[in-house]
């Protein structure tokens, strides 16, 4: 029993101690937040960069403290990498992170996980194959308020429709105005607004209530076919659901979730600061006829740490079957659907 105690121990001392070496892939903004966030999760250590470009990885290094830049892929991972954080265009994500997992290297890949839903298959099918976890870097699943908005969801009763909305005027879009086209407004590398930040909605309505049963969507583009925002109405037995995001407009309302009993305001679907409960039993509140609460829930800055964290929980546990895949396939099919339709009305 003693020795069977103390192997016990070991193994739980091991698993503290243990260390992720992580590989960055793309040396854009989002990695420089990862990075940030990284710095706050014990048990990560940023070991290595790799960019095409070694002076443009020597700086994104210099920026993070990390050790290691590297301009060859293949010697990237054949470093002493644990896992990669793939950041890198959409259209990339798919081949680099196989790559990655067949060198047995795990993989936290930036949304959207995949162009569409057979190489999403293709990542997850790559994943199980070599025994390593795959998970896509969708915020929200991860931030503790997502978990309070579900376990509110009783509070206001049966819920009859929901609308999710992400409207951010990028920054790029005026070089874009000025005739310079960035990644983040060039549709021949993947990029599609819905991909960009419609994700975020669509992807947290799955979440919450399944996928639907029907979809509609309407989509508007740029002059060069790239599609810069859109709604997607999502059909569910009970309820209706809308998606509502655009990159070259800006909103300032909230998302809502109705019920027959009240509603759920989200101040920022993509980072949530502000939860509100707003009941229509009772009179307490002479403004709005019903009882008005804002869930007590303490934001961080920076709430990519857990993503961070699960990832790491995921490796240590060697979770690689876990429920968020089924979430992010199910996003990509609808998004496929979306740019399907969007494509279909530009011919």
């Amino acid at each position: 029993h003693r020795l069977i105690r103390r192997q016990r121990q070991m193994c739980i001392r091991d698993r503290i101690q243990m260390t992720l070496k992580i590989g960055i892939i793309g040396t854009n903004f989002i990695s420089d937040d990862f990075c940030d966030a990284a710095a706050q999760v014990d048990g990560i250590e940023l070991y290595a960069v790799y960019s095409r470009s070694a002076d443009t990885g020597n700086h994104f290094a210099e920026r993070h403290n990390i050790p290691t830049v590297f301009t060859d892929y293949e010697q990237f991972l054949d470093s002493p990498i644990d896992a990669v954080y793939v950041a890198s265009p959409n259209f990339a994500h798919c081949s680099q992170s196989i790559k990655a997992m067949e060198k047995k290297k795990h993989v936290l890949c930036e949304k959207v996980m995949a162009s569409n839903e057979q190489e999403a298959l293709s990542m997850i099918e790559c994943a199980k194959k070599n025994h390593v976890v795959l998970l896509e870097a969708m915020r929200p699943d991860f931030d503790p308020a997502f978990d309070m908005i579900k376990n509110a969801l009783p509070r206001i009763g049966k819920i009859r429709r929901a609308s999710f909305e992400f409207c951010q005027y990028s920054s790029r879009y005026d070089r874009f105005k000025d005739g310079i086209i960035e990644n983040a407004f060039n549709p021949a590398l993947g990029n599609a607004a819905v991909s960009d930040i419609g994700v975020y909605c669509i992807h947290s309505l799955v979440r919450l209530f399944g996928t639907p049963k029907n979809i509609h969507s309407m989509s508007s583009s740029l002059e060069n076919n790239f599609e810069c925002s859109g709604i997607v109405l999502m059909e569910y037995p009970d309820m209706i659901a809308e998606a509502i995001y655009s990159k070259v407009t800006v909103s300032y309302r909230p998302s809502v979730i109705q019920g027959e009993n009240g509603s759920i305001l989200i101040d920022y679907i993509s980072h949530p600061t502000q939860i509100e409960l707003r009941l229509r039993e009772g009179s307490r509140d002479p403004i709005n006829g019903g009882i008005k609460e804002i869930l007590p829930y303490s934001p961080v800055n920076n709430n990519m740490i857990y993503e961070i964290k699960n990832f790491l929980s995921l490796v240590e546990n060697n979770g690689i079957e876990h429920e968020y895949l089924q979430y992010s396939l199910d996003t990509i099919r609808i998004i496929d659907h979306v740019l399907a339709s969007h494509t279909s009305c530009l011919l």
